[in-house]
């Protein structure tokens, strides 16, 4: 079968890579799970010893951990790691995102704000790249761009919204998902951005976010963590303009509706 044929490339290429992925996640839900992934680890170990390849460390690994594990399960990012993806790219893009500030300063570059949407995610891409100094032509970076859609786009519109993109972030820096179960009507989020914008000139400064963001971890304490208020802060406040966090930057955190 074709996820057999890929399993034995010595490398995958990106578009290769998700075939594999969708083969085996059967339900679609996103990760390959329970009989799924007894499945993959088997045809694995046969796709690679049928090209005469040894199973790298890594796979070797993996296959220890999940091989006797019935509730064992894997998302995109865990595949990633254990096949041999071409330049391995969505690790590379990781790794350009070194922090969640910086995530927000591209993706901002690349949002038409009133739409909390990364249309262009191309523009995402090709910015991350040129940050790295990777050299890239513009049929790969299509390539990159579709995959990383097909991924990342759980809601199917063609776009990337913030909270989806943010999956490309490693897990503790990823604030963006723990917002995700703290966001709020449009109706509450003006509320408290009215109770907090304190002198009321239509926009926070780091003291006010400083404090609504203290209010919201002793609410959420199950999701947010007051220590990670500095993180929290400095990339909310990547958001800004030079310093003044206006309710519409503040609402792609914070708001469950579109502004």
């Amino acid at each position: 079968n074709m996820a057999n044929a890929y399993l034995q490339g010595v490398e995958i290429s990106a578009s290769q890579f998700l075939d594999i992925f969708h083969h085996y996640d059967h339900d679609g839900n996103g990760y390959i799970e329970g009989k799924e992934l007894q499945n993959f680890i088997r045809e694995l170990q046969q796709a690679r010893k049928q090209a005469g390849l040894e199973l790298t460390d890594k796979m070797k690994a993996f296959v220890e951990k999940y091989e006797q594990n019935a509730d064992g399960k894997i998302g995109i990012i865990e595949l990633v790691q254990i096949l041999p993806t071409e330049e391995n790219f969505l690790l590379f893009f990781r790794q350009q995102l070194k922090s969640c500030a910086e995530f927000m300063e591209v993706s901002l570059k690349c949002t038409q704000f009133k739409q909390t949407r990364i249309d262009d995610t191309t523009n995402f891409l090709k910015d991350l790249l040129q940050r790295a100094k990777k050299p890239y032509d513009e049929k790969k970076l299509e390539e990159y761009t579709l995959t990383t859609l097909k991924i990342f786009d759980s809601n199917k519109d063609g776009k990337l919204c913030l909270s989806e993109m943010a999956r490309l972030l490693p897990d503790q820096e990823n604030f963006l998902l723990k917002f995700q179960g703290v966001k709020m009507a449009r109706k509450e989020f003006n509320k408290i951005f009215e109770l907090y914008d304190q002198d009321r000139n239509g926009y926070m400064d780091e003291n006010e976010l400083d404090a609504l963001l203290k209010d919201l971890c002793e609410k959420n304490n199950k999701v947010l963590e007051v220590s990670k208020i500095p993180t929290y802060k400095s990339a909310i406040m990547a958001l800004s303009d030079g310093g003044k966090l206006y309710r519409t930057e503040l609402a792609l955190v914070l708001c469950a509706e579109e502004m």
